[in-house]
């Protein structure tokens, strides 16, 4: 009778509640509904039960459970930037790169075998780390002819652009970058610039010639050079590690594990490196630079149910974004990498501050972070769109035939490529073909007459279309992305655009 009668009382106080004529006469002045809480509270988490607005103790172990999920959750989703360059630091290490004179060479391209977030088969990548605590400031000589090339801070964050699009404007030269915090000298004749972190990531793209990588392998080796400052007089012999056909993975987790990368960073960077505000909701979560990271029984649980879920949101933003920013077309499904176009995900010039949800869904999916892929640079640069779906909005299977048409005279002035990715890993897809991919420029594609392009996807090759073929694995998903290097006008104002992906019944 008694628990009937509560019951009874709790359903009258929420139903007071929700229709704002909560009880105020044990006051003398008339008080807001809008302030009151009532005794039980209905939430998507269950009910709330509170004694005159202080919770009681089992809906206080709830509300620190779920807070906690929440923190850990946010860490994941704004913290993607810095344990994917960690991956990407760790991966090198595992095939021998630790120093910053260690350099890997895609000598025979970026075939299937490793796992890089949206690694492209078409540019010649050559990969380093620099370590500005260990090293000081350090030089880095780039050739002339040198396509793309970035370093991004231990946040990936923009440092400075290299090669066509940098400073030397493809003409070569000397740069040189300095640790966080550095007040020392700084000598005339290199392009410079002060990085917020000591671990910092060089990725440069050298261009096929002649559909061959000989020109771009061999610039790297006779003229990149990368040394501390302190021994330009007399700097470390380069070392060329080929990344080709080798099996090692550049990934962050999307388990708990993703935790401990962070803990790497922290540990490593300085204060500095991050704000008080990341820096607050790492440490509600026990992460902190210089203390242990040892959470019990109860926070491992809730550590993994925070990183599952972060998991599943990023990739809701990628496979479903709900941002219509993220489609380049209104009448197909091809989306941007940069939702705003601004390499910095700033709203409004950042008036609307920073575009959270933006930034994850880049992350999570690529890397490279430069203005160069954000901004409008008529010949110079890369554009790119994804398409993880069929003309109708299903998701492309693996077990079916489907053709994509690219229109005659792609505004590209170096090439244009298609690669087909894998959405577990998104890495490239691997198949039986090592390099699941078409590029204008190294393969030899069959045209229509009007001068477009059917490429076709699936399992088996298309009698008679085996050079436009990229192959597809049964029972597995898998998206592409088309890259233009050297964009012109008509990418960007519209006027040509690549279809939409169409079953092939």
């Amino acid at each position: 009778m008694i628990k009937s009668k509560l019951k009874t009382l709790v359903a009258l106080t929420t139903l007071a509640f929700t229709t704002q004529a909560f009880a105020t006469d044990k006051y003398n002045t008339d008080i807001p509904t809008s302030i009151m809480t009532p005794d039980a509270v209905s939430t998507s988490i269950g009910e709330l039960n509170f004694t005159d607005g202080a919770p009681t103790i089992e809906t206080t172990q709830k509300l620190y459970d779920n807070l906690d999920t929440i923190q850990s959750t946010e860490v994941f989703l704004n913290a993607i930037p810095m344990a994917s360059l960690e991956a990407l630091r760790v991966g090198h290490e595992s095939i021998g790169v630790s120093k910053s004179n260690q350099v890997v060479v895609f000598d025979k391209l970026m075939d299937s075998n490793p796992l890089f977030l949206t690694g492209n088969t078409d540019t010649v990548y050559a990969s380093a780390f620099l370590d500005l605590e260990r090293d000081g400031p350090t030089v880095i000589e780039v050739p002339a002819g040198m396509g793309p090339t970035t370093v991004n801070d231990a946040f990936f964050r923009f440092v400075t652009d290299l090669g066509i699009v940098g400073p030397d404007k493809g003409k070569g030269g000397k740069y040189l970058i300095l640790p966080p915090g550095y007040e020392g000298e700084v000598p005339e004749g290199y392009f410079v610039s002060q990085s917020t972190s000591y671990v910092n990531w060089f990725i440069a793209r050298g261009f096929l010639k002649d559909g061959k990588t000989d020109a771009a392998v061999n610039a790297y080796k006779s003229e990149l050079k990368i040394y501390p400052l302190a021994q330009k007089n007399q700097p470390p012999k380069m070392e060329f590690i080929s990344g080709s056909e080798k099996e090692f993975n550049t990934i962050h987790a999307n388990n708990e594990h993703f935790f401990d990368e962070l803990k790497v960073v922290l540990d490593k960077e300085p204060i500095s490196f991050i704000d008080p505000e990341m820096r607050g909701l790492m440490s509600s979560i026990g992460l902190q630079k210089g203390k242990p990271f040892a959470p019990d029984a109860r926070m491992q649980k809730i550590l993994k149910d925070g990183v599952a879920i972060g998991n599943a949101t990023a990739r809701a933003l990628i496979f479903q974004p709900r941002d219509k920013g993220a489609y380049i077309y209104s009448d197909r499904l091809w989306k941007t990498a940069f939702i705003g176009k601004d390499y910095q995900w700033l709203v409004d010039k950042g008036e609307g501050g920073r575009n959270l949800d933006a930034r994850t869904y880049f992350f999570y999916m690529a890397t490279v972070n430069t203005p160069a892929m954000a901004l409008k640079l008529i010949d110079k640069g890369s554009q790119y769109a994804i398409v993880d779906k069929s003309k109708g909005g299903d998701y492309l299977d693996g077990g079916k035939n489907y053709k994509l048409n690219i229109p005659a005279n792609v505004p590209a002035k170096n090439f244009w490529s298609v690669v087909a990715y894998d959405p577990q890993t998104r890495s490239e897809l691997q198949t039986g073909q090592a390099l699941p991919s078409k590029n204008n420029q190294r393969d030899k594609l069959i045209e229509n007459k009007d001068g477009s392009v059917d490429l076709y996807f699936g399992p088996k090759a298309p009698k008679g279309k085996e050079a436009n073929w990229v192959e597809t694995v049964p029972g597995k998903g898998w998206f592409t992305i088309l890259r233009l290097y050297g964009p012109q006008e008509a990418w960007y104002d519209h006027s040509w655009k690549p279809g939409d992906i169409e079953l092939i019944k």
